[in-house]
């Protein structure tokens, strides 16, 4: 079996224990990749776009993944999505959708908007990790993610 490569994880999320409790869970999973957070939308398009204190060389390492929250303020996930997705370079970045909402409506629009998978987040640490070792496995030892640049 080839060795997974840590891959950067950036999340957005505006609950600081959900940010915490994920990177505790990273790590019980054993997983070894490199999460980085933001707490709203627009801090996720700057730290994208290495815009403002994301501008610095290496602050800002282009993630393989983005695990989003779909209720933010300044700019939520389903506005940053849409920009995500509308922005060439940064479209084939997969994002997965790690959200409290079961709405319907948010789960068909998230798609519709072109997230590669939506996942409502657990209510027990125990049922998150588990979350997380089957994320990491997913993503980071079973599928092929695009090079970093073309």
């Amino acid at each position: 079996m080839v060795e997974a490569t840590p891959v950067v994880i950036l999340m957005a999320d505006d609950d600081e224990d959900d940010r915490m409790l994920a990177q505790d869970a990273l790590k019980e999973s054993h997983l070894m990749n490199d999460l980085r957070t933001v707490g709203d939308g627009e801090e996720l398009l700057e730290y994208l776009q290495r815009r403002g204190k994301y501008s610095e060389e290496g602050s800002a390492p282009r993630p393989g993944i983005i695990l989003l929250d779909l209720n933010m303020p300044r700019k939520d996930g389903r506005e940053a999505l849409k920009e995500i997705k509308a922005d060439a370079e940064l479209r084939d970045i997969p994002i997965v959708v790690f959200t409290t909402s079961q709405a319907e409506e948010d789960i068909y629009r998230s798609y519709k908007l072109g997230v590669n998978s939506f996942i409502t987040k657990p209510v027990t640490f125990e049922s998150l990790i588990q979350v997380m070792q089957t994320l990491g496995k997913y993503w980071f030892e079973v599928v092929e993610l695009p090079s970093k640049k073309q």
